[in-house]
């Protein structure tokens, strides 16, 4: 299946977890509005974090509503971002990152989950090194779509690379670009997948057997947590 092919397969699985994914998206939102203010045309963060509230379907009103808490109009809780960084089974390298308001209960539920699956939890810097922080833009093949003009399209907005996976077509951006990628592509008609700054392993690793399940099993309750909001791995299932 492959990395991408696990984007795909966590993002079908997320749809039916389509209440928890607007509870993520809410605290998503309000952090980028008390960081950058209640404004997306002034604020890159907030711009993109209601981009994805909405290709998740969300509400406007929840929008509407996480902007207010965010940027003061509407009393709400404050989070803070931290990153998590650990080992999954046969030494499978994990980040996870949160958006949390009770540091010790996440902390506490992080590590059981990392336990309870045959990993452990890291220190900071663990796992990272293995990962390249990018801009990741993933547009489904359509036949409407012209591979040429897409790829052009891409890096004369200033993308840093393009790919043809076997489902999608792949943008990488730097973190700096990636909005400026991200509008120019939008403007040309073209719809995303899944659109974000992410970390990209360097390297992939192989799971075998039991430990597959073990994987499976730790992404599943990691992401089931309201204070999760992205899990990066470098697992490459092979079936």
């Amino acid at each position: 299946m492959g990395r991408i092919g696990n984007i795909i397969d966590r993002k079908s699985k997320q749809d039916s977890k389509r209440a928890k994914i607007y509870t993520k998206m809410a605290r998503l939102i309000t952090v980028a509005a008390r960081q950058g203010g209640g404004d997306p045309e002034y604020n890159a963060a907030l711009k993109n974090a209601i981009d994805k509230a909405k290709a998740a379907n969300m509400p406007n009103d929840n929008i509407d509503r996480a902007v207010k808490k965010g940027s003061g109009e509407l009393g709400g809780d404050s989070f803070e971002h931290i990153t998590y960084e650990g080992y999954g089974p046969s030494g499978v390298a994990v980040i996870v990152e949160v958006l949390t308001d009770n540091r010790n209960r996440t902390a506490g539920d992080v590590r059981h989950y990392f336990d309870k699956n045959g990993g452990n939890l890291g220190t900071t810097g663990c796992v990272s090194f293995m990962f390249d922080r990018k801009g990741q833009l993933l547009i489904e093949k359509e036949d409407s779509i012209d591979e040429e003009t897409l790829m052009m399209a891409a890096l004369e907005a200033g993308a840093e690379d393009f790919t043809v996976e076997e489902e999608v077509y792949q943008v990488v951006t730097t973190p700096e670009d990636f909005a400026t990628v991200k509008d120019a592509l939008l403007k040309d008609g073209y719809s995303f997948l899944s659109a974000d700054v992410v970390f990209i392993p360097q390297t992939e690793a192989t799971l075998q057997g039991e430990d597959i399940k073990k994987m499976r099993k730790l992404i599943d309750m990691l992401e089931d947590n309201d204070d999760v909001q992205e899990v990066h791995h470098n697992w490459n299932e092979v079936e």
